[in-house]
């Protein structure tokens, strides 16, 4: 069972502001003129949500319009992105939107070829990938022989060695180039990958991992083409990463993604 914590944060926000806000306006003076000399104790319910109401506020703003955090489960996005990397997420970088009905109520930019991107998955609301923006709207995407080709033209690509990280026997590192953005990508040489060429249509982003061979991507079913309103911000540092037994792993604490 899954639950939406934005759902939950608003409904608790609300509530706790409702219960705090009708006591001052309706029942606190009568309780105070009641108690006469004594100390009028407030009920134990609007003595939380008094408490609550001003942090859950704060959780609230900052979650939905500032930055959330986000865990990294998979391999997807290695070598950029590690399993246990945890990561803080920009919110206004491509614009403001509600909590839970995720309307934008306010534009500031659009995704860029190269950016690291969270997004909710269009088959279920309730689950979020990370992925490289590789295709802009308008754009045709190859994927063919381990190479990337953008609007029939190949994207740099220079092949610097074995990766020697852990996790991913038999990888080749390599440096690729999309748009303004370097950054490095794994290729498995003896396995097969999805391949194909994809039109990006309007109001869509076509979605790669870094790790091209293991990862889950725009290529497949069930993800697809990324519309641009299931987008949930940009991913723009780690803050820790904590993966039992090499927890944690200092020196990718306040790393800038790539």
């Amino acid at each position: 069972m899954s639950f939406d914590f934005s759902l939950i944060l608003v409904i608790a926000t609300a509530l706790s502001g409702a219960i705090w806000g009708l006591d001052a306006l309706f029942f606190r003076a009568q309780r105070l003129a009641e108690a006469e000399q004594l100390p009028a104790r407030e009920p134990t319910v609007v003595e939380y949500a008094r408490s609550f109401f001003p942090i859950l506020l704060a959780v609230l703003v900052i979650r939905s319009f500032l930055f959330e955090p986000f865990r990294i489960p998979s391999s997807s996005m290695v070598p950029t992105l590690l399993i246990g990397d945890f990561i803080f997420v920009n919110k206004f970088t491509y614009g403001l939107r509600l909590p839970v009905v995720n309307t934008k109520i306010l534009s500031i930019g659009d995704p860029e070829r190269g950016h690291v991107v969270v997004f909710r998955l269009p088959s279920d609301a309730s689950t979020n990938y990370i992925k490289r923006v590789v295709g802009l709207p308008g754009d045709t995407v190859k994927y063919v022989n381990k190479r990337l080709y953008i609007n029939d033209q190949p994207v740099d690509l220079d092949v610097l060695g074995r990766y020697e990280g852990e996790g991913q026997r038999g990888a080749v590192l390599a440096r690729e180039r999309l748009g303004e953005v370097e950054h490095d990508v794994l290729l498995m040489l003896g396995q097969r990958s999805s391949e194909g060429t994809y039109r990006v249509p309007a109001g869509h982003f076509f979605m790669m991992g870094d790790n091209r061979d293991n990862s889950r991507d725009s290529r497949y079913r069930g993800v697809g083409l990324i519309p641009e309103d299931r987008i949930v911000g940009k991913a723009v540092r780690i803050w820790m990463n904590w993966e039992i037994p090499k927890a944690p792993r200092w020196h990718r604490i306040g790393n800038a993604i790539e």
